[in-house]
């Protein structure tokens, strides 16, 4: 693997749970897959000259440890498979001091056409340099929890309310959230899940989190279909249901809409825990709240 991004992690980055928020992890991400692309060829003069863009049509996320504010790390990136119009690649964030991997990333990317966002077949001088990229992918980024079969066909907004899913975020896609082409970048994907987290767990019958500041929770996995990227001024539901109880473990399943089409725009499983703030030890799911969760669970649904 490859260097490909080298930061730390800054106080705006911490959330209510003391640890850098998941929305962050993918924002270095994309500082990562941007380098790699020059790496490979792709690169800002590429892309002007080409009009294409390489995009994100899956990812997999692995949470291995805590970030906390100030904390130096790095990423290193390599290639997993090279197809005739899409490539896998795959990075880790690496914790500089002790050299632990605290997370992995895993993408499924195309090369698009700026103007119609149609897939292009790979230029022979790029597959060659990814090839040269290719690595095994290590055991500590590879799936554990979730299952990463084909994804669904896609639900409509009316299917997935039809289904029990909760409304757990609705609002306006903002230009801050975008790139320059004015699509919603991969943070914020992960962001409007993030944001919806205490609207869902009030709904699912958990105690509201800012009058529990001992008691939080964490993502230990993720998985996101990216379907079709929203714009700005799209406005955007999410709903959001649970999928499996574990013995300490919740999977939970979340569908992004566009609120005035009714169309999927992105589909997301997350495992999750429950976390001691004070101990940061996981917290086991009660008899009682087991068997009000394992009545919220939805048959058949996945992203």
């Amino acid at each position: 693997m490859i260097e490909v991004a080298r930061n730390s992690v800054q106080t705006w980055e911490i959330d209510q749970m003391g640890h850098m928020n998941v929305q962050f992890y993918l924002d270095r991400a994309m500082d990562g897959l941007a380098a790699l692309g020059i790496h490979l060829g792709i690169g800002r003069e590429y892309v002007h000259r080409h009009g294409q863009y390489l995009a994100a049509l899956e990812s997999h996320i692995r949470f291995l440890r805590e970030r906390r504010s100030g904390s130096p790390f790095f990423l290193r990136a390599g290639v997993l498979d090279v197809g005739e119009k899409t490539l896998k690649v795959y990075q880790e964030m690496v914790e500089t001091t002790s050299g632990d991997v605290a997370a992995t990333f895993t993408v499924d990317l195309a090369l698009r056409e700026t103007a119609t966002h149609t897939t292009a077949v790979l230029p022979p001088a790029v597959r060659e340099k990814a090839l040269a990229r290719v690595i095994e992918q290590p055991e500590h980024g590879r799936p554990r929890g979730l299952d990463m079969a084909p994804p669904r066909p896609a639900l409509t907004l009316a299917e997935a309310e039809s289904m029990g899913l909760m409304p757990t975020f609705q609002g306006l896609i903002r230009l801050d959230q975008c790139d320059r082409a004015g699509r919603l970048n991969l943070r914020h994907f992960m962001g409007l899940v993030s944001n919806a987290v205490p609207n869902l767990l009030v709904q699912a019958g958990a105690e509201d989190r800012g009058r529990t500041p001992n008691i939080g929770g964490a993502a230990l996995e993720y998985r996101f279909v990216y379907r079709r990227y929203p714009q700005v001024d799209d406005v955007v539901a999410l709903r959001s249901g649970l999928r499996q109880v574990g013995d300490k473990t919740f999977v939970w399943s979340h569908w992004l809409f566009d609120l005035e089409t009714g169309e999927a725009l992105a589909s997301a499983e997350t495992v999750a825990i429950s976390l001691d703030l004070e101990t940061r030890k996981v917290i086991s799911i009660p008899p009682a709240r087991r068997a009000h969760l394992e009545s919220m669970v939805i048959e058949g649904l996945m992203a």
